[in-house]
């Protein structure tokens, strides 16, 4: 299926960042008329998402982050954030609850808010060549008001 619309963004992995990325993406979807709680949930995988290529992919140094956002006629929408930082060893166990590379100031649950807040999430990545996080949700279609 075609997206009926697509943006693509690419950014510096500052931590500043983050906020723009996530705004970016909210702005983009809302012309599917998502609810409040839809568009929290895509906001907050997204910031998870970018949160770690910033902390973990780019670790003491810049990189850049591109994010690719479609949606579709069905109110499918599809993110996908990606950088070309460290990549993930093992994916699995990365995923895991509580799992961090970065000692005690993380939570490690990033992936696990992630799978949480959105329909699907695919993980893939390559040690030395980076990850790519892709996060699916359907924004539910509502009746229109008094018949329009």
């Amino acid at each position: 299926m075609k997206p009926m619309n697509e943006m693509q963004l690419s950014f510096p992995s500052n931590s500043s960042n983050e906020a723009f990325a996530r705004a970016a993406v909210s702005a983009f979807v809302a012309q599917l008329d998502p609810t409040v709680g839809e568009l929290c949930d895509i906001k907050t995988a997204v910031s998870e998402a970018v949160t770690n290529c910033i902390v973990h992919a780019y670790r003491n140094t810049i990189g850049t982050i591109y994010i690719n956002c479609r949606i579709y006629e069905d109110g499918k929408v599809i993110v996908k954030v990606r950088d070309r930082g460290c990549g993930i060893e093992d994916i699995q166990k990365a995923m895991q609850p509580m799992y961090t590379t970065s000692g005690d100031e993380r939570a490690g649950l990033g992936f696990a808010v992630m799978q949480s807040f959105m329909d699907r999430l695919h993980v893939a990545s390559k040690p030395g060549k980076g990850t790519s996080v892709i996060l699916q949700k359907t924004i539910a279609r509502r009746p229109a008001k008094n018949g329009q």
